[in-house]
């Protein structure tokens, strides 16, 4: 009763007989549909699977040669086609007459092992995710330590890793390059985004070539890479590293059918390594340096550069606070002339009223403009006091006479500056431009030109500044068909000396004349520059021998002494021999 209700069913074989002894269960397990006690030892082979015949057979056998324990689980197919699994064990014994024989039970295990199965699914599903999410794991942890494009490590990993060398009693020293790369803007925007990951896949392959195994290279920025180099012995060998780098990186780089040409600036420090924690700052210090004079080259951190630095952050720090007190103001030069010496024009020069330093000069200030990106706010600072002067002068009864003010390229290339300098209500002729010769060159911006039509027909006049001192081309002078330009001093000073350098003044008059140019010159400083560049055809006159940089009270006196000489008469020969007028070396008190 206990075995019919556990379902296991029991059998004998007499190993001398074709015949085996089943029990009612047995029948059941396999759905013979007997019930008779003798089977024939087919009807179990017949059952089994084909691919458990051989294994099944090979263990049955092997408990009779070892006349021991007989266990054994194969699959059985039933009539209906179902598989099942069974589990059959058995002990082998001797009957009273000698006879070899095996007694065991069968019970169906199906359940168990398809249980089972699904555990080792699960398991080794379970397995696959851990695996999987290790791996997971592994690729962010990766990703998150290194630049994706160029498979070098970030700034994290990097300064991970200058703290533990930091720490290793291993290394003497450190030394760290930081490398930016040259003209990689302009490769940006000329051939693509493409063209730029592909320099910087190179650059990093060309860096990581010049360095040891135990140094270490991280792209940290867009085009910035920082390199940490170990027990670097003399600044020599840094330097000769940091020269190999900057070769390698000189090298055109293939893109498609072009030739991608970059360079880079590299800024080195270098240090014992228990005193190396600002090594990747005093390096960004020594590649500022080297980007500040002239880029390609390789500049060494000195204590000294991080003065200097300090004191421009400082200075440019005060600047943007000048700006919004108004302490950025025009100083006004005269022009005049050339034949009757009247005034014709002013030109605005930035001058700064530093709360402490009292009044500065444009070279004590607007070359940290430039660096620090503060020209264009400069350039609008002095524009907007140029227009509140010229209307003071109106509302005293003078009549202003053309003021030119100085205009950036980064200011000239804003798209914005049109609408905003629409919004000044300038009048019409009261106010030229003047732009730097290096400006337009034979191929310049649209943008710019766009900008710069738009301003001649708001009636605002272009010069060129400084004509003669750079390399415009004639061609770039067609393009912006300037209103005058105006002689560089340099070319003016040996006039009075050189034959060469009259008849080169003398050819450039010509040229703007052939171009319905005006010309102006700057750096008349004596009576004979005056008369010199006058019989040479220049239309106008500006230097020290006309006047010096004045403040806006100082140009009214001026103006209304001619404009108004019944309201201020001054004494002519009190002001020297200085023409007709009578103002020519005029004196500013701030001068």
């Amino acid at each position: 009763m206990a075995l019919e209700t556990s379902q296991i069913g029991v059998w004998e074989h007499h190993l001398n007989e074709q015949e085996v002894l089943w029990d009612l269960q047995m029948h059941k397990l396999y759905q013979t549909g007997r019930t008779n006690r003798k089977v024939s030892s087919s009807v179990w082979l017949n059952a089994l699977h084909p691919d458990d015949v051989g294994r099944a057979i090979a263990e049955f056998d092997g408990a009779i040669a070892e006349k021991g324990f007989y266990n054994s689980q194969f699959r059985i197919i039933l009539p209906s086609g179902e598989v099942r699994y069974l589990r059959s064990r058995a002990h082998f014994y001797e009957g009273p007459d000698g006879q070899p024989s095996f007694i065991g039970a069968e019970w169906d295990v199906t359940a168990d092992v398809l249980l089972n199965r699904e555990l080792t699914n699960q398991k080794a599903v379970a397995e696959a995710r851990a695996i999987a999410l290790e791996q997971s794991r592994a690729r962010i942890e990766h990703a998150a330590d290194h630049d994706y494009l160029t498979g070098l490590p970030n700034r994290r990993y990097f300064d991970r890793r200058l703290a533990e060398l930091r720490a290793d009693a291993a290394v003497k020293t450190l030394a760290v390059l930081h490398i930016d790369l040259d003209c990689f803007k302009q490769i940006n925007d000329k051939w693509g985004h493409a063209a730029g990951d592909v320099t910087l896949q190179n650059a990093a392959v060309r860096i990581s070539g010049a360095i040891a195994a135990d140094d270490m290279v991280a792209r940290v920025g867009g085009d910035e890479f920082v390199v940490v180099l170990v027990n670097i012995d003399t600044a020599d060998e840094l330097r000769t590293i940091a020269e190999d780098i900057l070769w390698r990186l000189r090298r055109d780089i293939r893109f498609g059918h072009d030739m991608l040409q970059v360079g880079a600036s590299i800024g080195a420090a270098w240090s014992a390594a228990d005193g190396a924690g600002n090594l990747l700052a005093e390096s960004d210090v020594a590649l500022y340096q080297a980007k500040k004079l002239g880029r390609n080259r390789v500049e060494f951190f000195t204590p000294k550069l991080q003065s200097d630095l300090q004191a421009e952050r400082q200075l440019a720090d005060e600047l943007r606070l000048a700006l919004i007190r108004q302490e950025i103001v025009p100083f006004y030069q005269i022009q005049v002339d050339a034949r009757s010496r009247r005034i014709v024009g002013l030109e605005a020069l930035a001058r700064w009223w530093h709360p402490e330093k009292g009044l500065l000069a444009p070279t004590a200030f607007l070359k940290v403009a430039e660096e620090y990106g503060l020209t264009a706010e400069v350039d609008a600072a002095i524009l907007n006091r140029v227009l509140f002067d010229r209307a003071t002068w109106a509302l005293q009864g003078l009549t202003p006479p053309r003021i030119a003010v100085n205009i950036s390229g980064s200011r000239l290339a804003d798209p914005a500056l049109i609408e905003r300098l629409q919004a000044l209500n300038i009048p019409r002729h009261a106010i030229a431009f003047e732009l730097i010769e290096t400006i337009f060159l034979d191929d310049p911006d649209d943008n710019v030109l766009a900008n710069i039509d738009a301003i001649k027909k708001m009636g605002i006049e272009i010069e060129i500044d400084d004509f003669g001192s750079g390399h415009a081309s004639l061609i770039g002078l067609v393009k912006l068909k300037p209103k005058r330009l105006k002689i560089d001093r340099q070319l003016v000073t040996a006039i009075t000396v050189s034959d060469e350098q009259r008849r080169l003044v003398g050819s450039i008059v010509e040229i703007a004349r052939a171009l319905s140019v005006e010309v102006i010159a700057e750096g008349v400083e004596t009576e004979d520059h005056a008369r010199l560049l006058a019989r040479a055809g220049c239309d106008g006159l500006q230097g020290y021998a006309i006047g010096y940089p004045s403040s806006v009270n100082e140009i009214a006196v001026l103006l209304t002494s001619v404009q108004r000489p019944d309201l201020h008469r001054a004494s002519d020969n009190s002001q020297g021999n200085g023409g007709p007028t009578g103002f020519a070396g005029w004196r500013s008190a701030h001068s």
